[in-house]
């Protein structure tokens, strides 16, 4: 009763996200290349990978709320004003009695980003609120212990893992560096400070110690029991040593982390240095090319996790917004959110098959290849292969445009001849008195955006 009563009091007064932009990480100043060899190869390698996915799945999912964001106290958080923050957490926390994912299904999630065009992945195994979505001998609070204890797919990391390994996926394993659950962290003896921990470290360093302990035996256990890993996703990045003294001594996480995962590569989000492998836009793609390894982190709906009622990007923005990031030499990781049944529902669904369709026809001009130094004029983008010989333009008109009958650009101009991706004919073409290629395109092309080959 008392949890149906909550649920109408979120409907009458949902929680709401002030300012978006108050919870985006912000991208580093500069980058640190790795010395580790093998290290360096596997970014290289997942730099060829160009599209992945990024799965929240937790506690946050049975009320559809944004993440874990809501049991923290900072200004932008807004929540139903007739509970007290006290009695707002204790039913947060009791949703772990809640979420029995009796459908879920990681086969499903496997198959549907596979048809997308995804080639890599990153599953939260714990977000800000401490609640492991694995079974973690550190604590009680998984998914393991509670509600879904009984079911044999309780370990659903190694469901989750293993289905997208099954189909070819790098994997990554998102983590978060705070842990709003813990005791360690958030200690009771004191009043929460934002999301930051909320005792001071240099009073109690025997406490920091015990949290900085389990975090590294947290990370141990989800790269030693789950099988090769190929990414390790910190989140968090205010807690780092000038911030309230928040030292996990990074130096010894990588030592640890590489002795079971060698070549590791490690995303320690916006901690400039040798762990912060590939930088981490939010929400954002960079205003020019970037030279070294960068992935932009963009939302298939507002939210990272599962809302109801959500508002989906197009399979056409998304595309648009793909092309875009890899014109300037970056990855894309779409956030998808599964239902509290354990699903990717059916609209998500639909839109990633639109985007698999549209990759399946013109990903040569996507997959594996390199920026040009004249990436971009007007709507049109420009990729080039690896080994030089070839050049794609990618023309991606605006949503509602209507497809021009002809293209025109005064860059990466062909010698021989330019052939539409999608049906692999030749298009006529001509350069004129100011050197610009004026491409025919075809009847009955559909406003999606189109990939043309140059040679």
């Amino acid at each position: 009763m008392r949890k149906n009563l909550f649920s109408v009091c979120l409907f009458l007064f949902p929680l709401s996200i002030a300012a978006q932009t108050d919870n985006i990480h912000e991208q580093s100043d500069g980058y640190e290349w790795p010395t580790d060899t093998l290290v360096v190869h596997n970014l290289r390698q997942w730099q060829d990978l160009k599209f992945g996915v990024l799965l929240h799945w937790g506690l946050y999912a049975v009320p559809g709320i944004v993440e874990s964001w809501s049991i923290c106290d900072e200004p932008w958080i807004r929540r139903d004003t007739t509970r007290t923050y006290q009695q707002y957490l204790d039913w947060y926390w009791g949703l772990a009695e809640d979420f029995r994912p009796t459908r879920f299904d990681a086969t499903q999630w496997a198959t549907v980003c596979r048809d997308a065009g995804m080639r890599y992945m990153i599953f939260t195994t714990k977000h800000h609120d401490g609640f492991c979505m694995f079974d973690s001998r550190e604590t009680n609070f998984s998914i393991a212990r509670h509600a879904f204890k009984d079911d044999p797919r309780r370990d659903v990391l190694r469901h989750v893992f293993d289905a997208y390994r099954a189909e070819g996926f790098t994997i990554g394993a998102y983590f978060s560096k705070p842990d709003w659950h813990s005791q360690y962290y958030w200690w009771d003896v004191y009043a929460k400070k934002g999301r930051n921990v909320n005792y001071p470290v240099e009073q109690y360093p025997w406490r920091w110690q015990q949290f900085k302990l389990f975090t590294h035996r947290q990370m141990e256990e989800i790269l030693s029991r789950y099988g090769r890993v190929d990414i390790l996703w910190l989140d968090g990045g205010w807690v780092w040593p000038g911030r309230y003294g928040q030292d996990i001594d990074m130096p010894a996480v990588a030592r640890m982390a590489r002795s079971h995962q060698p070549g590791l590569i490690i995303v320690d989000r916006t901690i400039r240095g040798p762990y912060e492998n590939y930088q981490t836009p939010e929400r954002t793609i960079p205003e020019r090319q970037l030279s070294y390894p960068w992935e932009s982190c963009i939302p298939l709906t507002d939210d990272w996790g599962y809302t109801p009622a959500a508002h989906y990007k197009s399979a056409h923005q998304v595309i648009a917004t793909l092309i875009e990031i890899v014109a300037k030499g970056g990855n894309m990781v779409l956030g998808v959110g599964p239902t509290p049944e354990g699903l990717i529902n059916d609209e998500a669904t639909e839109r990633l098959r639109e985007i698999g369709q549209w990759l399946k026809a013109n990903g040569e001009a996507v997959y594996a290849t390199v920026i040009t130094p004249h990436y971009h004029e007007g709507d049109t983008w420009f990729t080039a292969s690896k080994d030089g010989r070839r050049r794609y333009a990618i023309y991606c008109p605006s949503d509602d445009a209507p497809m021009p009958t002809q293209l025109s650009w005064s860059v990466n101009l062909p010698s021989r001849r330019l052939t539409l991706l999608s049906t692999g004919k030749r298009l006529k073409h001509s350069i004129d008195g100011q050197g610009r290629v004026i491409v025919t395109l075809p009847k009955g092309l559909t406003t999606q955006p189109i990939a043309i080959r140059i040679e």
